[in-house]
């Protein structure tokens, strides 16, 4: 609780608080193995983490968490092992949404829905549209979710405009893209903090975190509590964002 009370003590903290914090989520199937069991303990016990920290980011009023839950690339996984996450989140899905409203939260799933079972994807519908008027936390959950592949998907978005004379090549700019990502209802991304000490970003928002701050943790995601989240959070509001220029 020591960053509740600088927040306290000195505002300069709390304006320089992030508002949209975004977590690579590393590390639930060597979490599960040094305990030996099977990852998909690992995942169960990352869904308790999950619960953790929406708490805390609602604690410090985030205006957006973003989670990285699984990557386009995760295909390549076990099959039993992504049945299990198809499973985990069908279920975090229909038993959360009460909370969600309860706690005012907006649910968002950014990443390629298509290749989910049509169940899921109902699910999926269902709970975005019964949280949609939430204005407290937006809760965005990358699900089947590249980097590379947001971008293409915006590239396609604006050549269909542009074929169609709704937009001129000459008027694309930066906004232009960023308004045609699955992330266009976000301001950008202030801080990403990747879990289970591997320093990479692994397709996570590419074009989104140009100027993001990041921090990296040899902590697996089950045992990340307050106390890492908090040691983010400080690294975050002691660093200086210069954005390309100088002091």
């Amino acid at each position: 609780m020591l960053l509740k009370k600088l927040l306290i003590l000195n505002q300069n903290y709390s304006k320089s608080l992030p508002k949209h914090v975004a977590i690579i989520m590393d590390g639930n199937g060597r979490w599960a193995n040094r305990r030996g069991e099977e990852r998909i303990f690992g995942h169960q016990a990352g869904l308790r983490t999950i619960r953790r920290v929406v708490s805390f980011s609602l604690f410090y009023k985030f205006k957006i968490l973003t989670l990285y839950a699984f990557s386009s690339e995760n295909w390549k996984r076990p099959l039993l092992e992504i049945m299990v996450l198809m499973e985990l989140f069908f279920f975090s899905l229909h038993s959360e949404v009460n909370n969600l409203n309860k706690k005012n939260i907006c649910l968002k799933v950014i990443g390629d829905t298509t290749k989910f079972s049509s169940s899921l994807r109902k699910q999926i519908k269902i709970v975005e549209k019964l949280t949609v008027n939430n204005d407290g936390l937006i809760l965005n959950i990358a699900a089947n979710y590249g980097g590379k592949w947001d971008i293409v998907e915006a590239i396609k978005k604006i050549v269909k405009r542009v074929k169609n004379c709704y937009l001129s090549i000459d008027n694309i700019t930066e906004y232009t893209v960023s308004k045609n990502l699955s992330t266009k209802h976000c301001i950008p991304i202030d801080l990403v903090i990747r879990t289970g000490g591997e320093f990479r970003l692994s397709n996570f928002c590419i074009w989104q975190i140009a100027y993001s701050e990041l921090y990296f943790t040899n902590v697996l995601w089950p045992d990340f509590n307050r106390s890492v989240f908090e040691k983010a959070i400080f690294s975050f509001i002691n660093r200086k964002r210069r954005f390309g220029s100088i002091d």
